[in-house]
């Protein structure tokens, strides 16, 4: 099975120590992996490097079988939802993602065709003549979607994707993911709600200062673990199993 993303030796520094301490995997086609870990783990720096945003890492990043380095041409076979969108705001989504499509070098004719049908499935299309300075969190993230989608990428980076997102255009992305997946598109998503990535992955990989400490599907890791659930398996794996203790100290202070 080809391997889309290959990934040996990762080590980045920022200047105060590794971020990455030396992981290594790999993403066959077709597969949705969860990329999981505490805040300051390293997901992020990870898919900045994926995505040629950052560089001064040391190691091997191979997407679609060749070295990132200095490279460019693989970002057109690229979507990618960040956890924190931001937009020309003064745009509509209309103009926006006409902006984003021709950057991909899609035709005209098809490109509106195609916006017109993606605002109306995700209940933007009463919208579509509207500042984005307007819009809701949701309704910018459903625009985030749909900008990351709209060229038809093979490999897609997904960083807390739903967040905003109503319970109904949630499931939605959910089972478009699986859609996604079911055409031969790898899919890399990134969030901390634990049940959502323990529903959608194929694999997990947890992320734990900088070290890969997990890498299976949720069967795997549960019986590995003894976890009845990625969030029990969670706090095992990265030492964080006082939640309710301190919890129940947060209430006491504030009823100090």
């Amino acid at each position: 099975m080809d391997n889309i993303i290959s990934v040996e030796n990762l080590y980045m520094d920022y200047g105060s120590g590794d971020v990455l301490k030396g992981i290594s995997f790999e993403v066959p086609k077709g597969q949705i992996v969860g990329y999981i870990g505490p805040n300051g783990a390293g997901k992020s720096t990870t898919i900045r490097i994926f995505l040629g945003m950052t560089s001064g890492y040391r190691g091997t990043v191979k997407i679609f079988g060749e070295d990132i380095r200095d490279k460019y041409e693989y970002k057109r076979r690229i979507g990618y939802v960040p956890e924190i969108v931001e937009f020309y705001d003064s745009l509509t989504p209309v103009e926006y993602l006409n902006f984003i499509g021709s950057i991909y070098g899609l035709e005209e004719n098809k490109l509106n065709k195609k916006i017109d049908e993606l605002l109306n499935i995700f209940d933007l299309y009463e919208v579509k003549n509207t500042r984005i300075s307007s819009f809701s969190k949701g309704m910018k993230q459903k625009l985030a979607i749909i900008s990351s989608i709209i060229h038809n990428p093979d490999l897609i980076f997904f960083d807390e994707p739903i967040t905003g997102l109503d319970a109904n255009s949630a499931m939605v992305f959910k089972e478009m993911m699986q859609a996604l997946k079911n055409e031969g598109k790898t899919i890399f998503y990134s969030s901390h709600i634990m049940e959502v990535v323990e529903k959608v992955s194929d694999r997990i990989l947890l992320l734990n200062d900088g070290q890969i400490v997990a890498d299976g599907n949720f069967e795997e890791l549960k019986e590995k673990v003894l976890g009845s659930s990625l969030e029990d398996i969670f706090n095992t794996l990265t030492g964080f199993t006082n939640h309710s203790e301190v919890a129940n100290r947060l209430v006491e202070v504030i009823n100090s």
